[in-house]
């Protein structure tokens, strides 16, 4: 299914101004479709003149959540003709809300539409149609007159122009919505009506009476304890009524947390009050708090195990300085190299809220460690190309001891004294996988070398953790122009 900036980029001529007032339409008409008990289609003409146009092009599709759908199917990418709905045409000419007359069939189910312009100044951009299923009977009650009554408004406010605002609508599909908690003001910012979730949001942040008859402002504003954030929401919803638009804000009263929005209703630039919709997300909040808990645990734990790894790679070192034997000293220093190694994936993971590793910037942390460790004899330079991404930390911790061993060991091996030269570790980044290559310009291999049977220990750690832990294997062949490289392909969809 095509997005609605594909479809719009595709079949219309709008500029990126007119794509955006669509795109802020859409990220506001769940709220229509549940206020109106209907689908909401976004339909565009097929040309450039919409009071011309012989077709109409379907790009956006909402469907209630409060009530049966009228288009079971979807509808987006439809094409129907103008002749057949004249509807469209007539709501982008008249530039008003129409509706038919008798309800037309669609499946064996009665559909009324009204055809409502979408206006951008004076300019009608495209047409929005909303279709109530008749089929389900709808009995009058306080709730619904609230609901039709603002939906009509703000309906009512698309084709004149002025909703939704130019200004961001960012958050608004975290915004609260209908079924959440709805208040219908009247002009003069006295409750109309409150659906019951509203009241039951407002009984949790303290207020123990009805809501109707009263002014929500003040009412709001003695709950909320923070006087700051009492200001500034009772502030939005007086600015609603003056007929100023606001994004969502979050408020805590008597530990209860509400997100509360204010939308002005002024249809034909009269006002008509304002909409105020509400969200209880306390126990949204706890989890919140909860997880965040987790999380700095997690980090605290990664933490204390780097601390620990440093103290026994200081501890390793020291026993090497008080070693006699050469040979004890090699072992000793090679084992203080990997723990560090380790050590960084988890000082990585410290400062993380999730289990995912840098490799460039860690790599990056642990080549000039490995190049200042290598033999006196050698003066080769260690660098890196290519991305590694972010990785778990499931694959990165054995991924970076085996770069470190394939790196050292190209420093130790690859060279002769007194020579220089250069490893370079290359990496290349797909949507399936990880390639990465190890290469110096040394000496090659060893004639007869075959590092399957190699016995080294720093050959044996690589291919156990390429085999145990990264599902790949190891390939060390000749490098075209002189040296050797090591290849591995580390696969990465499905983890």
């Amino acid at each position: 299914m095509s997005t609605l900036s594909e479809l719009l980029a595709e079949h219309s001529r709008l500029s990126g101004e007119a794509v955006e007032h669509l795109q802020r339409v859409v990220a506001e008409w769940q709220l229509l479709a549940d206020m109106s008990f209907a689908d909401f289609l976004l339909w565009v003409p097929l040309g450039t003149d919409a009071s011309a146009a012989t077709e109409w092009l379907c790009v956006a599709q909402a469907r209630p959540t409060t009530a049966p759908t009228a288009y079971p199917k979807d509808v987006v990418a439809a094409r129907v003709d103008a002749a057949e709905n004249p509807q469209l045409r007539r709501a982008a000419t008249e530039r008003r809300i129409c509706r038919d007359e008798d309800p037309r069939w669609h499946l064996e189910v009665p559909v009324r539409r009204e055809t409502i312009p979408v206006r951008r100044g004076n300019v009608v951009l495209a047409v929005l149609s909303r279709d109530t299923n008749l089929a389900m009977p709808r009995v009058p009650s306080p709730m619904e007159i609230a609901y039709l009554g603002s939906a009509s408004d703000l309906c009512q406010m698309i084709a004149d122009g002025t909703f939704p605002p130019p200004s961001s609508v960012t958050g608004a599909d975290t915004s609260p919505r209908a079924g959440d908690g709805l208040i219908r003001l009247d002009a003069h910012g006295h409750v109309a009506y409150a659906s019951p979730n509203a009241l039951s949001a407002y009984h949790r942040m303290g207020h123990a009476s009805d809501l109707v008859g009263l002014s929500l402002a003040d009412v709001t504003r003695t709950l909320v304890r923070d006087p700051f954030d009492a200001a500034e929401v009772a502030d939005r919803i007086e600015s609603a009524l003056d007929g100023r638009h606001s994004l969502r804000m979050e408020v805590r009263a008597r530990g209860a947390v509400m997100l509360v929005r204010a939308l002005p209703l002024r249809p034909r630039g009269t006002s008509a009050g304002a909409l105020v919709l509400v969200r209880d997300v306390t126990d949204l909040r706890r989890r919140d708090l909860a997880l965040l808990s987790k999380d700095a645990t997690i980090r605290e734990i990664h933490h204390r195990v780097k601390n620990n790894l440093q103290t026994v790679a200081a501890l390793l070192r020291l026993q090497a300085r008080r070693t006699a034997i050469p040979e004890a000293q090699r072992v000793l220093a090679e084992s203080v190299r990997r723990v560090n190694s380790i050590a960084l994936v988890h000082e990585s993971l410290s400062g993380s809220v999730n289990e995912l590793v840098d490799l460039d910037e860690l790599v990056d942390t642990v080549l000039p460690a490995i190049g200042d460790g290598a033999t006196a004899e050698s003066r080769a330079k260690v660098r890196r190309e290519g991305s590694f991404g972010t990785l778990p930390a499931a694959l990165a911790t054995p991924l970076v001891l085996v770069l470190t061993e394939l790196v050292h060991n190209a420093m130790a091996h690859a060279f002769a004294p007194g020579t220089t030269g250069e490893v370079c570790v290359l990496a290349e980044r797909s949507a399936g996988g990880l390639d990465v290559v190890v290469a110096d310009d040394g000496t090659g291999m060893p004639e007869g070398f075959d590092p399957e049977q190699s016995e080294g220990l720093g050959l044996q750690i690589v291919r156990t953790l390429l085999g145990s832990e990264l599902d790949s294997s190891l390939l060390v062949r000749a490098r075209p122009g002189g040296g050797t490289e090591a290849v591995i392909s580390l696969p990465l969809r499905g983890r």
